[in-house]
């Protein structure tokens, strides 16, 4: 590791890992904490137990997983959370999970065209949109310089890339962190919000040593808008986490030029564009902020909508809640429901969650954060905007029987730690804290839930009470009474009126 402290090395988004030589104590309840969290979002599938509990048993222990993190920041395998492991785990990233080497995404996304546009819709205030535009413009030419493909500015309109410096949560599923943490994210190529890269604008941008260097972030988070993964390469621009170097003459290391031209092949040299613009030279130090109007955006144009929200024969596929929003899907497309509906618009599930067409049930279980989509006979663990390693899996990963080809129905409930999985007249319990079925399931829904029908096409928890779709309408369940407290139809959450 002591070469990562060189400034020959080009270790982009990375972490340098400081070996202590004093004892360490026991970790505190609140570092096991800090560190399920870490490794729940960057090196799991779909969660890590905390050290002495029960998880799903097809997953790692925290001490397993704990030492695949070690083994990829290149760190002493302890398996116990010491001061390097938990230095590490403090340092600033990117906010997607990691893989090995260099990656691609599931199913190799990519541009189908040589000319890819970009568009910058919101700018920070900490450069002058100059500055801005001329880092970006650089970010994009390491790429250009060594793979058939040229990038174009656009200032109105749709861009292939969209660009925006946004606080907290903006409305992509994975809010912001605040300052520190998760600097930034990108959607891999690709339509709707394929390619969009966003930075956390709580963020001190700068162009220097001090602050958070916005040329090396922007280089890593368009390598994922171009269809690159986490490298385990500690020397790599895709390597998850965040280290200055000396960006004059950058250009692109090996592992990341192997990787990108793996997907877009190798730019000759006779094929140089002629019409690029050249980014404006770098200053040596953080140029005064000058103030700037900053453009309206043109909002990306909303996909035709597959049903009117407002019909009263609305008919849901799948329902849940996802970081307190519901989510209602419907043909490829989906509804979210925050405090209002003022902005909101159907989008397609594909331009959020690539590779994923159609939504059968879904679920989310709040304590990990993570949400399991069901397609046919398969399910997906998501967290955020990222489809986790592993994903999809067959549904007899959930206990379920091979005869089962497509689940119709899920509902985590909370205060039981279980999973409901509806099939046809029938659904099993899921034990979450032991990672299997329930004994004595498949049981019959008309039976165990009197009042709701026996079949469920969609169902969801709000608010305490469960609430299962079968139609047009729906009944709102008081799950420990064993009651049905009324009924409604499917567009009562539309704000219609």
């Amino acid at each position: 590791m002591e070469g990562a402290l060189t400034a020959k090395t080009v270790m982009i988004m990375g972490f340098v890992a400081l070996c202590a030589a004093v004892p360490v104590p026991s970790p505190s309840t609140e570092d096991i904490s800090k560190a399920q969290e870490y490794l729940s979002q960057f090196f799991s599938e779909v969660g890590v137990s905390a050290p002495n509990s029960v998880w799903r048993s097809n997953l790692d222990s925290f001490e397993d997983t704990l030492k695949k993190m070690q083994e990829f920041f290149g760190l002493k395998v302890t398996e116990q959370l010491d001061a390097s492991t938990l230095e590490v785990m403090r340092r600033p990233r990117c906010g997607f999970t990691d893989v090995s080497n260099y990656g691609h995404f599931e199913g190799r996304p990519k541009w189908a065209k040589t000319l890819v546009t970009y568009r910058i819709t919101d700018y920070t205030p900490d450069l002058s949109q100059s500055h801005v535009d001329a880092t970006i413009a650089k970010a994009l030419k390491v790429y250009s310089d060594v793979i058939p493909l040229d990038f174009k500015q656009i200032t109105s309109g749709t861009a292939d890339i969209m660009i925006t410096f946004k606080r907290q949560d903006h409305g992509d599923f994975s809010p912001f962190d605040g300052q520190g943490g998760v600097l930034a994210h990108a959607f891999s190529p690709g339509e709707g919000m394929g390619g969009d890269t966003h930075f956390d604008e709580d963020e001190s941008w700068t162009l220097t040593s001090s602050g958070t260097n916005l040329f090396l972030v922007a280089a890593h988070e368009l390598g994922h808008a171009l269809g690159l993964a986490h490298s385990q390469v500690q020397t790599a621009l895709m390597f998850p986490t965040y280290q200055y170097v000396n960006t004059e003459g950058y250009k692109l290391p090996d592992d990341d030029r192997q990787g990108v031209q793996a997907i877009y092949g190798v730019r000759e040299a006779s094929a140089r564009p002629t019409t690029k613009p050249e980014p404006k030279p770098q200053p040596t130090r953080k140029p005064v902020p000058e103030p700037q109007p900053r453009p309206e955006p043109n909002p990306r144009p909303t996909p035709v909508s597959p049903a009117d929200r407002c019909n009263r024969e609305l008919i849901f596929d799948a329902v849940t809640s996802i970081q307190n929003n519901l989510y209602f899907f419907k043909d490829g497309h989906f509804w979210r429901r925050g405090s209002s509906w003022h902005g909101i618009a159907v989008n397609k599930i594909q331009s959020v969650w690539p590779g994923i067409r159609k939504i059968d049930a879904a679920y989310e279980n709040a304590k990990t954060s993570a949400v399991i989509f069901f397609e046919g006979a398969h399910y997906w663990a998501i967290r955020g905007n990222t489809i986790l390693p592993g994903s999809p899996k067959p549904l007899t990963d959930f206990g379920l029987p091979q005869s089962v080809t497509k689940v119709d129905a899920a509902v985590h409930v909370s205060f039981t730690s279980r999973t409901l999985l509806f099939v046809n007249n029938k659904y099993w319990s899921y034990n979450d804290r032991m990672g299997r079925m329930d004994a004595g399931y498949p049981k019959l829904i008309q039976t165990e839930f009197p009042g709701i029908g026996s079949r469920v096409d969609a169902a969801f928890e709000n608010k305490g009470y469960l609430y299962f779709s079968s139609g047009n309408t729906q009944t709102e369940y008081n799950y420990q009474l064993r009651r049905v407290l009324r009924t409604l139809l499917n567009n009562a959450w539309m704000d219609c009126n």
